[in-house]
């Protein structure tokens, strides 16, 4: 596997960059020929400046939102790709920084190192989209073929389907165009950060186009030893029928990652468990560059999808849309620990523990959609209805890794096999030699859900001033598990969940919304592929867990929507309640039942868009003020009162650029997240933060611009995940990367 990236890696670098000294290469012959003969008839390139207000996007790429931003009744933040090339961002937790109220869980459960975001309090790894159909893998995810990211807030179940209790994450990819473009890109930074992209459009006729998007990531990690990441991708599309009232789209995505992976810092030990905050665990005392794992260790993974769109215009008024996918994705890792189980931390020593994983998950799904416009009477209608069909299949096994006993009474060194390290000077190099086999155990677990669903929405216009929202959808979800012992466990679920919104508009530019809307999240909702939710017989969750109904969501929102300073600078202010009225929970005699309760009361305010010509913002503030209610448990330990794990109170983005001249544009960036809790009984903490970035790009020509990025600027010490046990993840020190871009 190492060769095989290694040598596409090259590959990859050697054409990007002979893309750099040969621009004419990515462009079809009568481009190329236009590009040396006559540059006038070269497609215009947009530059900042064209679009007067690049960070507001007043319309959803999905059309289940049948109406604009503007008029939904709910929350619904777009960060664009402007916003995403500002900030040099690559990846989808860099660009979920900008939606306050979001944080990641750090977790074991098949995605100790991959993306799972927490939305408003609930965990949303499984309600994860890209261009409206569920990504069900566990992976870090990339951001190269990203038009924008779109997050609905609140329980969204009768758009998304299972989970969504807190919200859900839809990744828009980029498409074909009728013209011809190319940009490159080429970023070198510290810590040997190397980064190339190529996005070339090409038009092959008056209908057809092709657009290819590829990518080459190379880095170490500034303020941590030992760990790095590196990937490649590459994501094909093309179009036909652009224009037309029938067009195909084909398009396919591959990445495969080969990183070292990084648990980060261990906890101190609490004082006899108390829970007195002021013994509550933290993270230990010690060099931010501390890596407690070793040199062997490994994360891989791989993700193919192929998609294959074709829509049809009955009339401007009337489209039927059919897309069918299959995507798969494999992970194998191993992953250390610094477990600190059995008290070690008190000695001065950590035990490496090995996470293991080799996984595969693959999904077909189709989506067929009616959508368009009517009237009934004096009311107007824009409705969209669909039914999707979904086999998903997951295998999941261990490596044979053995590292010993949680407990160090040999110390460190040869003695113990290297399965210690001190806690104040690790050494990742340690000659440690595995005693098992290193592959997999041969003991692997198969899961299958089958998920069939119906759905609708309309917005009904009763007049200029009001109008409503009707939303519903039902699934049938059947999961099944099969383990190699023999064990199985079967459940089926119908799941029915709704949206209603009624929306008032004083004036054109703005809105007054009420909504209400459910989710359901049944047991296996993640296909075993987090750490939430799991139906698999033993180990952390009973069996009797698969014999618990779903958990049932709701929200209840009231906002106002403004567009204003000429429609360029668009203002949200929400507050909002999310409950779950049936938690599943363990109770006194140790079985699972649906008797809990917990609920998420708060308020958001954001801003997109443009305050003058020359300023651009984006941000918002998000306070969570949530509660668990009955949790099963009595006397001191139950968590009744206690705050959601991985819920800040307070969390607040900004970020702002400034073009003071129309070649040169400068911006800062201001994040601040409060701390947070591990775990449900509320002591295990990480602190708050603030982070600071900043931004500098010169544009010499239309052909030619340099963007400097700083990110943590101050180069501050600061947790970015809390796992329940064990450990938080440490956040990059300050990094510097500087991107040349060439538009052709």
């Amino acid at each position: 596997m190492e060769d095989t990236l290694e040598s596409r890696t090259g590959k990859l670098a050697g054409g990007l960059a002979t893309a750099l000294a040969t621009p004419g290469l990515f462009l079809l012959p009568q481009a190329a020929q236009a590009q040396n003969t006559d540059p006038a008839q070269l497609s215009p390139i947009k530059v900042q400046g064209e679009n007067p207000a690049p960070f507001l996007v007043k319309e959803s790429a999905s059309d289940k939102f049948t109406a604009p931003v503007l008029d939904t009744a709910k929350s619904l933040q777009i960060i664009p790709k402007e916003l995403i090339q500002s900030q040099a961002a690559t990846t989808l937790t860099d660009v979920l920084r900008n939606s306050p109220g979001i944080t990641f869980g750090a977790g074991e459960g098949g995605n100790p190192l991959g993306d799972r975001p927490f939305i408003r309090g609930y965990d949303a790894q499984s309600s994860t989209f890209i261009d409206g159909m569920r990504d069900i893998g566990a992976t870090s995810r990339e951001v190269f073929n990203l038009e924008q990211v779109e997050v609905i807030k609140g329980a969204d179940g009768a758009y998304a389907g299972r989970g969504g209790a807190g919200g859900s994450i839809d990744l828009i990819s980029k498409t074909a165009k009728l013209r011809d473009f190319t940009d490159v890109s080429a970023g070198f930074g510290t810590s040997k950060y190397f980064r190339q992209t190529v996005d070339s459009n090409w038009q092959l006729g008056d209908t057809t186009a092709f657009r290819l998007n590829a990518m080459n990531h190379s880095q170490d990690v500034d303020g941590r030893d030992a760990v790095d990441y590196k990937r490649w991708g590459v994501a094909p599309t093309i179009s036909f029928g652009l224009g037309t009232p029938t067009r195909v789209t084909l398009s396919y995505f591959h990445m495969e990652a080969d990183d070292t992976p990084d648990s980060g810092i261990p906890y101190t030990i609490s004082r006899n468990g108390s829970n007195d905050p002021r013994f509550h665990r933290t993270p230990v005392d010690v060099d931010r560059d501390n890596f407690y794992g070793l040199d062997s260790d490994y994360r891989r993974t791989r993700n193919d999808m192929g998609t294959l769109r074709v829509e049809h215009d009955f009339s401007d008024r009337l489209t039927l849309r059919n897309q069918t996918r299959y995507t798969r994705g494999t992970q194998r890792y191993i992953v250390t620990q610094p477990d600190d189980s059995k008290g070690n931390v008190n000695d001065g020593l950590v035990w490496r523990r090995a996470n293991t994983r080799d996984s595969r998950v693959s999904t077909w799904a189709n989506q067929t959609e009616l959508l368009g416009e009517f009237r009934t009477g004096q009311l107007k209608h824009r409705f969209l209805t669909g039914i999707e069909l979904s086999v998903e299949d997951g295998r999941k096994d261990s490596l044979d890794i053995d590292r010993g006993k949680s407990s160090c009474p040999a110390g460190v060194g040869a003695a113990g096999n290297y399965t210690c390290t001190s806690l104040y000077n690790p050494n990742p190099g340690d000659p440690w030699v595995n005693s098992g086999s290193g592959g997999p155990i041969g003991e692997p677990t198969y899961t299958r859900t089958l998920t069939k669903s119906i759905y609708g929405f309309d917005t009904i216009e009763l007049n200029e001033r009001w109008q409503t929202t009707l939303g519903l959808r039902l699934d049938n979800y059947a999961t099944r598990v099969d383990q190699f012992s023999g064990n199985r466990v079967d459940r089926q679920d119908t799941l029915l969940n709704y949206q209603l919104g009624l929306v008032y508009k004083p004036a054109e530019n703005g809105s007054i919304y009420l909504s209400y809307g459910t989710s359901s999240t049944p047991a296996g909702a993640g296909l075993n592929e987090g750490s939430g939710n799991s139906v698999t017989p033993g180990g952390r969750t009973p069996l009797n867990a698969a014999d618990t109904a779903p958990e049932k969501n709701r929200t209840m929102e009231l906002g106002t929507k403004w567009d204003v300073l000429d429609g360029l600078l668009g203002l949200t202010a929400a507050v909002f309640r999310v409950e779950t009225t049936n938690a599943r929970i363990t109770d006194a005699n140790g079985l699972y039942s649906m008797a809990g309760d917990k609920h998420v009361d708060g308020f958001e305010l954001g801003f997109s868009g443009s305050i003058t010509p020359q300023w651009q913002v984006y941000g918002g503030y998000t306070y969570l003020k949530s509660r668990i209610g009955n949790d099963g448990k009595t006397g001191a330990a139950s968590n009744e009162g206690k705050v959601f794990p991985n819920t800040p109170e307070s969390s607040f983005s900004l970020w702002n650029t400034y073009a003071f001249t129309p070649k040169f544009t400068a911006g800062v960036g201001a994040y601040y997240v409060d701390k947070q809790y591990g775990n449900e009984a509320n002591t295990i903490t990480i602190p708050s933060y603030w982070r600071f970035d900043a931004m500098a790009g010169y544009q010499f020509n239309k052909t030619v611009d340099l963007q400097i990025n700083v990110n943590n600027l101050f180069n501050k010490t600061y947790y970015d995940k809390a796992y329940a046990s064990h450990y938080a993840s440490i956040a990059p020190g300050r990094s510097a990367v500087a991107t040349l871009n060439l538009h052709f």
